[in-house]
C-alpha cells in the first residue's frame, strides 16, 4: 500500500505537476524589468552622423573639379544634406545643449551646393560627426568578436550576393541594384568611413537603396561584420608588425582612419590600417575583467541618464558576469572583504538602475564601486599572486565547483550498486564523462565559434541547478518512502526490474550529465582566469592545486563508495534521503542565485545581509524562499507518509514483516 501512495503522489504526472507549480511560483516572485524608453534625440543624432559619413565617403562619386560627374550621386548629396539640415533643427528644438549644429549643416549643405573640393567637405562632414559624437552618450562597445572563420562564413551568406567574394561590391545581384552595392575594398572610401558607421547601416538599413537592416542578426554578428568588412580595404599591410596600438577600442571604432591618423599623429598611417585589417589587437585590451567591469559601469550609468533603464540593467549584469566575477577567486585570496564589499556594490547599483533616481545617486554609487575597483585592481596588480596563493585559489575553485557534482554521481552509483543494478553503473558514467567533454567542448566554442555571455553562462547554470534540484527532491522523497519499507529486498526482487527501465537509466544518465556539466564550463573559465593573472612560472601552482583538488574529490569518492555500502539498507536509505535533500536544498539556492545574477529573477533584500556561500543561502527572499519550498515539500511528504504507516494494517507494518519467523498476534 505504502509503495502505491507513494508512486501516486510521486508518480510522473505529479512529478510535471510539482514542477509546474513552482516554475508559476517562480514566475510571480520573480518579475522582469520593464521596457523603457530611448531617448529620442540620442537616436536622431545618431542618424544624422551616419548622413554626415555617407556624404565625406559618397561625395567624391558625385563631383570632381567643381564638375557632377555623376548627377544621381549628387542629387542624393543634396537629398542628405538637407536631410541633415532639417532634422538637426528639430533636434535643437529638443534640446539645448546642441552648439552651433544647425550652423555646420548649413555650411556643408551650402558647400555642396556649390560644389566645392571633396577634402573641403570631408572636412566638414567630419567635424560635424564629431560634435554630433561629442553630444551623444556612448555606445556600448563589443567585447569580442566572433573568430574569423565565423564571420567569413556569416559575409558569405548574408553579404556576398550583393558585394562580392571579396567584397568588392561586385556580386551576383549588383547589375541590378541602383545604386551599386559598396566597394569595401576601396581604400579611398575606407579611410573615411567609421567601423560605428558600417555597424549602424548593418543594424539599420539605408534607404532609398537595396540595404537592408539585419535585425535578425545578434549584436555580435553585426559588430564582427562591421569590423570585417571595415578590414577589407587594408589587408596587404596586415603584416605589418611596427608600434603597438595607441589608440583605445572607442577611436578605433567611432572614428575614420583619416580622422585618427589627424589626431595621433604618433602612430604611422600603416599602423591604423594595420589595426583595421587585425581588430584582434584592439581586443587584446579589454580582456581585463576589471577593465570590463568599469567600461560596463560607465555605460550603464550613462544608459540609465538618458532614461534607457533596461540597457543600463544589462550593462549592469555584464559589468558583474562578464568582468569582475572571473576574479572574485583570486581577489577572495587577497582581501574576501573588498570582494565581498564590491559584490554588494554592484548588486546594489543594479536595483537603483531599474528606475529613475534622484541627481546624483547613481553617480555617487558608480563612483564609489569604481573607487572599489581601483583598490582592488591595484591589489592584483602590484604583487604578483605568490605560489601558496594560486595553488590554494585553484584548490578551492575545483573543489568548490565539483564538489556538489560529486556527491549527486556518488549518490545514484551507491543507490544502483545497493539495489544489485550494476548493470546501471555504465549509464551514470556516460552521463558525467560526457558532461566533461561537453563542458570543455561548450568552453572552446565559446571561445573561437560562439559568444557565451556571462549573463547566457548564468541562465544555464541557474536552470541546469534548478532541474537537478528538483530532480534529487524527488528522488529523495521517493528513497525515504523505502526507508521504512517492511519486505525491502522483497521489494527490490519484485519491483526493481521493472521500474530501473531504459528509460529510467537514460533519466540517471541525464540527471548525472546536468549535475557535472552546469560546473564544468564555469570551472574550466575560473581557471582561465586565474591562469591570466600568474606569470608563467607560476602555471605548476595553479596545475598543482588542480591535481590536489581532483585526488582529495577521488579520495572522498572512495570512501563515500566503500563505507555506504556496508550500511543496513534502511541506515543508508535515511543517509542517502537526507543527503540528496541537502543537495536539493543547496541547489535549488544556488538556481535562483544564478538566475538573479543574469537579471531574469528579482532581488528583494532581506533586513540582515548575510551570504552562505556553502549552502547557497543568499539573504534575498527570493532565495530563502524557494530553499524553504524545497523543506516544505519534503516535509509535506514525510507528514503524510507517517500518517499512512500509522493507519496501516497490523500485517503490513515494518515490526511484524522485518523476521516473518516472529509471530505476533493482533491486538484486541
Amino acid at each position: 500500500m505504502q509503495a502505491r501512495w507513494i508512486f501516486r503522489f510521486t508518480g510522473p504526472k505529479f512529478f510535471v505537476l510539482n514542477v509546474t507549480v513552482v516554475l508559476l511560483a517562480l514566475s510571480w516572485l520573480y518579475p522582469k524589468a520593464s521596457q523603457a524608453e530611448i531617448s529620442d534625440s540620442s537616436v536622431e543624432m545618431r542618424q544624422l552622423a551616419q548622413l554626415a559619413e555617407y556624404i565625406a565617403v559618397d561625395y567624391m562619386e558625385a563631383v570632381r573639379d567643381g564638375q557632377v560627374v555623376n548627377d544621381g550621386e549628387y542629387q542624393e548629396m543634396l537629398e542628405f544634406s538637407q536631410l541633415i539640415v532639417t532634422n538637426i533643427s528639430e533636434v535643437q528644438d529638443k534640446s539645448a545643449d546642441v552648439g552651433d549644429l544647425t550652423g555646420q549643416a548649413k555650411a556643408l549643405q551650402a558647400a555642396i551646393q556649390n560644389k566645392q573640393a571633396i577634402e573641403t567637405i570631408r572636412q566638414m562632414s567630419g567635424s560635424l560627426r564629431g560634435t554630433l559624437l561629442a553630444l551623444m552618450p556612448r555606445s556600448s562597445l563589443p567585447l569580442h568578436l566572433l573568430s574569423k572563420a565565423t564571420v567569413k562564413g556569416l559575409y558569405e551568406s548574408q553579404c556576398a550576393s550583393c558585394h562580392g567574394a571579396a567584397g568588392g561590391g561586385d556580386g551576383v545581384m549588383a547589375a541590378q541594384l541602383e545604386p551599386a552595392p559598396t566597394d569595401f575594398t576601396s581604400k579611398e572610401r575606407a579611410l573615411n568611413r567609421s567601423l560605428l558607421g558600417l555597424y549602424d547601416a548593418i543594424s539599420n538599413g539605408i534607404d532609398d537603396t537595396a540595404m537592408p537592416a539585419f535585425t535578425q542578426l545578434t549584436e555580435e554578428q553585426r559588430w564582427s561584420l562591421a569590423f570585417h568588412v571595415g578590414g577589407l580595404a587594408f589587408q596587404s599591410g596586415s603584416e605589418f608588425t611596427g608600434e603597438a596600438p595607441s589608440v583605445t577600442l572607442s577611436q578605433m571604432v567611432n572614428h575614420t582612419p583619416a580622422q585618427l591618423a589627424a589626431e595621433h599623429p604618433e602612430m604611422t598611417q600603416q599602423a591604423i590600417e594595420r589595426l583595421r585589417a587585425k581588430p584582434e589587437l584592439l581586443f587584446r585590451e579589454t580582456t581585463n575583467p576589471l577593465k570590463i567591469t568599469r567600461d560596463q559601469l560607465l555605460l550603464a550609468q550613462e544608459a540609465h541618464q538618458r532614461g534607457d533603464y533596461q540597457k543600463a540593467q544589462a550593462l549592469a549584469v555584464s559589468a558583474y558576469l562578464d568582468g569582475f566575477e572571473l576574479v572574485e577567486n583570486s581577489l577572495d585570496a587577497q582581501d574576501k572583504a573588498l570582494r565581498q564589499t564590491l559584490e554588494a556594490d554592484m548588486m546594489a547599483i543594479r536595483q537603483l538602475l531599474k528606475q529613475a533616481q534622484p541627481e546624483g545617486v547613481v553617480e555617487s554609487a558608480v563612483s564609489r564601486t569604481l573607487a572599489r575597483l581601483e583598490d582592488a585592481d591595484r591589489l592584483l596588480s602590484e604583487s604578483t599572486l605568490s605560489n601558496v596563493t594560486l595553488f590554494s585559489a585553484s584548490l578551492v575553485i575545483l573543489l568548490r565547483e565539483g564538489l556538489e557534482a560529486l556527491l549527486v554521481v556518488i549518490a545514484l552509483v551507491t543507490v544502483l550498486v545497493r539495489t544489485g543494478r550494476r548493470d546501471g553503473l555504465r549509464y551514470v558514467h556516460l552521463g558525467w564523462v560526457t558532461a566533461l567533454a561537453a563542458g570543455v567542448a561548450t568552453w572552446a566554442a565559446a571561445q573561437s565559434l560562439v559568444s557565451i555571455s556571462g549573463a547566457s553562462r548564468e541562465v544555464m547554470e541557474g536552470v541546469a541547478a534548478f532541474l537537478a534540484a528538483v530532480v534529487l527532491l524527488y528522488v529523495g522523497i521517493w528513497m525515504h518512502s523505502k526507508t521504512h519499507a517492511a519486505q525491502w529486498q522483497a521489494y527490490i526482487q519484485q519491483h526493481i526490474n521493472a521500474h530501473l527501465t531504459a528509460g529510467t537509466l537514460w533519466g540517471l544518465a541525464l540527471l548525472a550529465f546536468i549535475a557535472v556539466y552546469r560546473e564544468v564550463f564555469e570551472t574550466v573559465l575560473f581557471y582561465q582566469s586565474l591562469l591570466t593573472q600568474a606569470a608563467a612560472a607560476q602555471y605548476s601552482s595553479v596545475f598543482s592545486g588542480f591535481v590536489a583538488g581532483t585526488a582529495f574529490l577521488a579520495i572522498l569518492a572512495w570512501l563515500l563508495v566503500r563505507y555506504s555500502v556496508k550500511l543496513p539498507i534502511a541506515r543508508f536509505f535515511s543517509v542517502t534521503t537526507y543527503l540528496l535533500l541537502a543537495l536539493a536544498f543547496i541547489l535549488m539556492g544556488k538556481a535562483v542565485s544564478a538566475l538573479q545574477e543574469a537579471d531574469l529573477v528579482g532581488i528583494t533584500p532581506l533586513p540582515v545581509s548575510f551570504d552562505i556561500d556553502w549552502v547557497g543561502v543568499k539573504s534575498t527572499w527570493q532565495g530563502i524562499l524557494a530553499q524553504l519550498s524545497v523543506l516544505g515539500v519534503f516535509l509535506v511528504f514525510l507528514g503524510l507518509g507517517r500518517r499512512q504507516r500509522k493507519n496501516a494494517p497490523v500485517a503490513e507494518r515494518p515490526e511484524d514483516l522485518l523476521d516473518p519467523g516472529v509471530s505476533r498476534s493482533k491486538p484486541k
